[in-house]
């Protein structure tokens, strides 16, 4: 049978539809899209543009995950491979280990991660997760893999201990028994320890889940078993009964080993830490309360709050290290959390930031039955991740290499972009390195496993990240690493409020008042933008050298004269259709503001903020050079900006909100226009709008984090900042019917802007600038701009902005425009080349600005000579200029919404990339608008995705997949082929150290740990079968991922088999010369016996 490739048919399906299409263009599918005028100019230019890009470039793939794991609830390490493993509340596994090995993968269940366990240098782990289902993944593939599962039953897993270089897994369970599962083949072993064999027979109560299983480290035919309610069972495996048994009368928390077996300690409810031996076990031989208050004789000390764990590690040269969480005094209730480092007499107190959820000491050496030797401590945080260097007397911590602080402030907008200048990440690392936090460790970062190289693709990539306190941070991504560039904070330019102030009084917000709302940046002039919740926008200019300057500041009025928008009948409105049903866009989301007036006057003309009026020391980076305020107007609030577009080649700035339009000049710091939105369409206005009498404080209703699907309250009409609880509110995929009602009384906002260079009118012969302006009900106008010809006249002649009287329609809110030239390329905005605006060179008295144009130079051929592509929450049209003329129409979405679009170039090729509220990624050729990919990817649940989903190009994307953590994905077929060669590997082949010589007299009466054999005790042959209704065994699809993961390369496959061999080669080798020296030492000792046999053989008792 004849293969058919159903995407090939989807790229031919426009281009072979006759010419005929109707003027909407529409169709059921929602994919419709086609000319709508195949004759005239129009049709030549069609006729010349060969689109390349075919639906074979094309595929959507996860890449790297970038940030601290949401919510984690585990951490594990390998010693040999130092590589950590965090799991997480959500079902991920972060694996961590040099920089450029970070690793995330995810339970297809969603449960959370109850503990992590390495299958130390052997390349797997095994996860216990809250389904009770144990997992073994296969970490020697880039992409990790489950190649076994194992579903508990009838038992909840409550812990696990894998001991070193075992394939027996032991697995204890809420009723109180023990469990044995096989690693290799993940099936149950028959050898159960029972709860009621394991306590003696004449206790009356449940002794409680396991809460600690351990082998001894002087005899692993001994296994520690501890109950949550004060019970520990020293349990002999071979002779299947308890050993002795310790019974305390305060809950247990954790326990662990002193290295020689001998003793052990527990850690408890009561803040108390008790130090057992095994000879006598009948009470514990010492017991403190750490941070409790010291008692007169006789009397227990004060009990504290519990000691959640404990770590008892060994030093050879110095007194051991007792490490543990919790155990402070209840009358510190507001001490932070902490970690206590007993040594010797010393005793630390490290205050934590954050609550801690779990920790664990490095130590030089994995076996248990050595000196520890510990080196460090990794304290996993309920947001941060930290390493305390334990070498040094100050206990310093390690700097962490990873992008753990992207939360550090919650994130509230992103931006990315690919093939920026390269100069601009050694820029911007060279000023923030300045700026770096000092004090840390000067030993490497311990957590140094894996591998990692540069792979094919090289061009730098930028992501800048806004935050809730202001702050914007930019980072390099080049390579899918993430390493923190540079810190601006953007609330410097305000004056803080004082403390017993109150509140300010013109505030709109109720916290947060300095977050950013939306970012704009030109990376080839270094002009940045920002504009803030509180209705701001400031504008940056970088330079290397420092300043001190006052901070120059303009306020703007906006306001909307008109109290309804009514909709023509349908019957006399055929080029808007549907638009009752429309909502402002999804980028025009803003803080509602709060419009209950202070007594007395109404406030009028007064900004949110107050600038700082004094001079301000400005360090090199960047530098505030404009800050322009929206103020109240007759008593209401100013609204938020819901679109930001800057141009640095013409000197202007551009924002909107539901009120209307702002231009100011940011050269000669002029307002050029500040005009309602109904202003704008001057005599041309398509729909009537009634005056506003008398003013109403009507709002226009939306959250930064968040989108309400019913009308609000006006008591509860107040902004909701972007840290606010609800960020995390579900988000309904298709709008209700309450929401049209809304969109009647609201406002006809401004949501996209774009600067360049067009044909503001009908037949213009002419290019020159121009602003486009899309508003929420789906009307696209020109704004014609009129700058000085020369440089030196721009400085000081005035800028003509003017409504040029043209106007676009599409279905839904405007979000995005583009233009090309007639051959098909993307032209790019006009800009201004950087110039350090602080440099003093004498050589150069007066300088003068360097533009680049990049528009395609006007033409006398008759005929259009520009395409502008628009695209709206519902469709995408591309329009032929001067005329006007629409040459293709594709609704892109009936049943849901776009929430971001933009215009990306893929393998030097334009294309129109959308991300849609039901989940769809779709990719459409331009100018044409075919389909060139749909993938249902993602279900918005929240508004954080739709906040700070973006695409760039080179096939790139990101989105912030959770309140910590950076998702980026990849749209291009050829990134997907070469990933894997772009990831770390996760493990490296590694001898495991050798054992420490313990000694003839040690290995002889230091116990029988190295005759006892696990397979005879817990095989099948001996212990059984497990019953089948206990656990269920679920294969993996490791293997089958692990060969496509491994799939690098023929080269690479047989480097490392032969590195394999060569690795096997050298063990047996090794193992032959041990071998080999083990029987020398026997004969010698065979021999010696015998002599010393001889000498003593005929002498009597009396004479030795």
């Amino acid at each position: 049978m004849k293969k058919f490739n159903f995407r090939k048919v989807l790229d031919g399906l426009t281009a072979s539809s006759p010419g005929s299409g109707s003027s909407s263009g529409s169709n059921s599918g929602g994919a419709g899209g086609g000319p709508l005028h195949p004759g005239g100019t129009a049709g030549v230019l069609r006729e010349e543009i060969q689109e390349t890009l075919t639906s074979e470039y094309f595929q959507i793939c996860k890449t790297v995950r970038h940030g601290f794991p949401y919510q984690p609830t585990a951490l594990a390490f390998d010693p040999v491979q130092k590589i950590l493993a965090i799991g997480t509340r959500t079902g991920a596994i972060r694996i961590l280990g040099r920089p450029g090995v970070d690793c995330c993968c995810q339970h297809e269940s969603g449960a959370a991660v109850l503990q992590l366990q390495f299958l130390v240098n052997e390349g797997a782990l095994v996860s216990a997760s809250s389904d009770d289902t144990l997992h073994l993944w296969n970490l020697r593939q880039k992409r990790p893999a489950i190649l076994h599962s194992l579903k508990f039953n009838r038992e909840r897993i409550t812990y696990c201990h894998l001991p070193f270089q075992s394939k027996w897994l032991y697995v204890g369970t809420e009723r109180g028994n023990t469990h044995i599962v096989n690693i290799e083949s993940f099936i149950l072993s028959g050898y159960v320890i029972m709860w009621n064999k394991a306590i003696e027979l004449s206790t009356k109560t449940h002794p409680g889940p396991v809460v600690h299983l351990s082998d001894s480290p002087r005899d692993e035919g001994k296994l520690l078993i501890g109950y949550e309610n004060g019970t520990v069972v020293f349990w002999d495996l071979k002779s299947k009964r308890a050993e002795l048994r310790v019974y305390y009368d305060e809950a247990i928390h954790s326990i662990d080993w002193h290295h020689e077996g001998k003793q052990f300690m527990c850690s408890h409810s009561d803040g108390s830490l008790t130090l057992w031996s095994l000879k006598s076990p009948t009470r514990p031989f010492q017991t403190t309360i750490p941070h409790g208050k010291s008692q007169r004789e006789g009397r227990k000390s004060e009990s504290c709050k519990p000691i959640l764990k404990v770590e008892y590690k060994t030093c050879r040269n110095s007194e051991p290290f007792i490490i543990f969480s919790g155990g402070l005094s209840y009358d510190k209730a507001c001490r932070r959390p902490s970690l206590t480092i007993m040594h010797g007499k010393a005793i630390t107190v490290l205050e934590m930031d954050h609550p801690i959820v779990e920790f664990l000491t490095l130590c030089e050496t994995p076996y248990p039955n050595e000196f520890q030797e510990p080196y460090a401590v990794v304290v996993l945080l309920e947001k941060d991740l930290i390493v305390v260097d334990l070498t040094q007397s100050n206990f310093p911590i390690f700097e962490n290499p990873y992008p753990m602080d992207i939360h550090e402030s919650p994130v509230t907008c992103t931006a990315y972009f690919a093939d920026c200048p390269p100069d601009l990440i050694l820029v911007l690392y060279s000023i923030g390195v300045k700026h770096k936090k000092q004090g840390y460790s000067n030993k490497e970062w311990p957590i140094s496993g894996g591998a990692w190289n540069l792979g094919a693709q090289t061009y730098p990539e930028i992501i800048i990240t806004g935050h809730a306190d202001g702050s914007v941070k930019f980072w390099d991504a080049s390579a899918i690493t993430l390493q923190m560039l540079y810190k601006l904070k953007t609330s410097k330019v305000f004056e803080k409020q004082k403390v017993g102030e109150g509140r300010q009084s013109c505030e709109i917000v109720e916290e947060d008042p300095f977050a950013i709302q939306m970012i704009y940046w030109c990376p080839e002039s270094r002009i940045f933008c920002v504009s803030g919740v509180s209705a701001y926008v400031i504008i940056y200019k970088f330079s290397r050298h420092e300043i001190t300057t006052e901070i120059v500041s303009l306020e703007v009025r906006l306001q909307c004269d008109v109290e309804d928008i009514i909709t023509p009948e349908p019957e006399t409105s055929p080029p808007f259709p549907d638009l009752s049903s429309q909502l402002p866009s999804s980028r025009s989301l803003s803080g509602s503001t709060n419009t209950v007036a202070s007594e007395g006057v109404a406030k009028d003309s007064i900004p949110c903020l107050n600038v700082k009026t004094r001079p301000v020391r400005m360090p090199p980076g960047y530098q505030a050079e404009l800050v322009i305020q929206l103020v109240w107007v007759d008593g209401e609030p100013p609204q938020q900006i819901t679109s930001l577009v800057m141009s640095s080649a013409y000197g202007i700035v551009a924002f909107g909100n539901c009120n209307g339009l702002a231009v100011v000049d940011f050269i000669q710091k002029t307002v050029l226009l500040s005009m309602g939105t109904v202003d704008l369409y001057r005599s041309s206005d398509l729909y009537q709008r009634q005056p506003r009498s008398p003013r109403k404080n009507k709002q226009f209703i939306a959250g930064l984090t968040e989108l309400n699907d019913s009308p609000v309250p006006q008591e509860l009409e107040r902004c909701k900042s972007p840290t606010s609880e609800n960020r995390e509110n579900s988000y309904n995929r298709s709008r209700s019917s309450s929401i049209s009602s809304i969109d009647k009384d609201s406002k006809e906002a401004i949501t996209a802007l774009y600067f360049m260079e067009s044909f503001a009118r009908k037949n213009d012969s002419t290019i020159s600038p121009c602003l486009f302006v899309g508003t929420s009900l789906g009307m696209v106008l020109i704004i014609s701009l009129n700058l000085p010809l020369s440089d030196e006249q721009r400085f000081t002649e005035p800028v003509m902005v003017l409504p040029s009287g043209t106007f676009l329609s599409l279905k839904g809110a405007v979000l995005t425009f583009s233009c090309m030239d007639r051959t098909g390329g993307l032209m790019q905005s006009p800009y201004e080349v950087w110039r350090d605006p602080n440099n003093i060179d004498e050589n150069e008295k007066t300088w003068k600005r360097k533009l680049v144009m990049n528009s395609s130079s006007s033409s006398q051929e008759i005929g259009d000579h520009q395409y502008t592509v628009i695209c709206s929450e519902k469709q995408a049209k591309v329009f032929s200029l001067p005329s006007q003329t629409c040459l293709y129409v594709h609704n892109i979405t009936e049943t849901s919404f776009v929430l971001q679009a933009d215009v990306v170039v893929m393998c030097n090729s334009a294309c129109l990339a959308c991300f849609c509220a039901n989940g769809h990624i779709m990719i459409m050729s331009l100018p044409s608008l075919r389909p060139m990919l749909d993938v249902n990817y993602l279900p918005l649940t929240d508004m954080r995705i739709a906040r700070t989903f973006c695409f760039t190009n080179e096939g790139q994307a990101l989105y912030l997949v959770s309140p910590t953590e950076i998702q980026r994905l990849t749209y291009s077929q050829e990134m997907c082929d070469n990933l894997q060669d772009m990831l770390g590997d996760l493990f490296t082949p590694i001898e495991t150290p050798e054992a420490q010589n313990r000694g003839f007299l040690k290995g002889l009466f230091g116990g029988s740990g190295q005759t006892f054999d696990r397979e005879e005790l817990f095989g099948e042959a001996t212990a059984g079968k497990a019953s089948r209704s206990l656990a269920q065994h679920i294969p993996g699809p490791g293997s089958i991922e692990g060969m496509k993961g491994a799939a690098g390369g023929v080269m690479g496959e047989l480097t490392r088999a032969r590195l394999a061999l060569d690795e096997r080669g050298q063990r047996l080798g090794e193992l032959e010369e041990k071998t080999a020296g083990m029987m020398t030492s026997a004969e010698a000792f065979s021999k010696h016996a015998h002599e010393l046999m001889l000498k003593y053989k005929d002498k009597k008792w009396y004479q030795f």
